[in-house]
């Protein structure tokens, strides 16, 4: 039986959407404050790898980048996730970490799902690129709000904003920092995967061209 083995393409190139996400984070690239929280842009990196290289590449992107969000999280460096980190640190390594990594296998299978009906893989790309951040908004602000609405730090965000519910706190806390974040994510991380993939001639068949990158084969045409 044959051993399945990455190649060495693949991991160079998930490497390298690594340093990316990693140079993003050391330069100040990758995030505003915005309030309690950041308006993230390393969303596009993480979208673009996981529709150029797949869903594994994406949620290994997606973890690099919760990694960063612990280590601000531990060091204080936010302070709504260091209260969670005191409070529980299991659940903040699964808000930091484990919501990261689910945006980043979510986007990989999502957009392999669309280029099977996408047939001339454009708009795929593009939803993908919006994707990202809106299920990262989804998905970590609905994990602070099933484990940690009841804290004071989100007690206290509550009544200073005024929100009369959950939801109601999601939309006031987010507010257009997540519009941003989505109209970034589609024109910039569409542009640039659906140019990065017809430059390598990943397009016409982006499925096909995933998994040969995956055996270092060449692509059937």
């Amino acid at each position: 039986m044959e051993k399945k083995t990455f190649s060495t393409r693949y991991l160079a190139e998930v490497a390298l959407f690594v340093g990316i996400i990693l140079v993003m984070k050391i330069t100040g690239l990758s995030s505003i404050p915005v309030g309690p929280l950041v308006m993230t842009f390393t969303m596009i990196p993480i979208a673009i790898g996981a529709m150029l290289l797949g869903p594994l590449a994406g949620t290994i992107l997606g973890a690099i980048f919760g990694l960063t969000s612990l280590y601000d999280a531990i060091t204080g460096k936010s302070a709504m996730t260091h209260f969670f980190f005191q409070a529980n640190p299991f659940m903040t390594v699964l808000l930091c970490v484990g919501t990261r990594a689910l945006v980043g296998a979510a986007v990989g299978w999502l957009f392999r799902a669309f280029s099977r009906v996408d047939a001339k893989h454009v708009w795929s790309y593009f939803a993908g690129g919006l994707l990202a951040p809106l299920l990262n908004t989804l998905f970590f602000m609905g994990f602070i709000v099933l484990v940690f609405y009841q804290t004071e730090f989100v007690q206290n965000l509550v009544t200073k904003l005024g929100a009369t519910g959950p939801i109601m706190f999601i939309v006031l806390v987010v507010g257009v920092q997540g519009l941003v974040e989505a109209a970034t994510g589609l024109v910039i991380g569409g542009a640039i995967a659906k140019g990065v993939a017809h430059a390598l001639k990943r397009d016409k068949d982006p499925i096909a061209a995933q998994k040969a990158l995956y055996r270092g084969v060449k692509a059937v045409k």
